[in-house]
């Protein structure tokens, strides 16, 4: 291996640690909940999934997952990512 590919991977490794660099502006995953399968979407900030909880409560277990996940990359419901970064308790709500 070129030790130009060795520093990148490096490089990777490092920035794959400091999550705070990352920001998601657009999301779309196909989730396997124990029942069905399920469309979640995440733009500009909004949450969308195609499950009937999300219907009526506009949260679901699917969306608290992947905020979970994907904790200060982007923001729980109401709140911005800078906000949710310092409040590791809000990606439980």
């Amino acid at each position: 291996m070129d030790s130009g590919m060795i520093s990148k991977i490096q490089k990777a490794r490092r920035y794959a640690e400091e999550r705070d660099r990352i920001t998601v502006d657009e999301l779309a995953v196909t989730f396997r909940g124990e029942h069905d399968t399920y469309r979640v979407t995440y733009h500009k900030g909004q949450w969308s999934c195609g499950c009937g909880f999300f219907a009526q409560r506009g949260v679901c277990s699917h969306t608290m997952a992947l905020e979970r996940i994907l904790f200060g990359m982007v923001a729980p419901a109401g709140q911005s990512v800078e906000s949710s970064a310092s409040e590791p308790e809000a990606a439980a709500r």
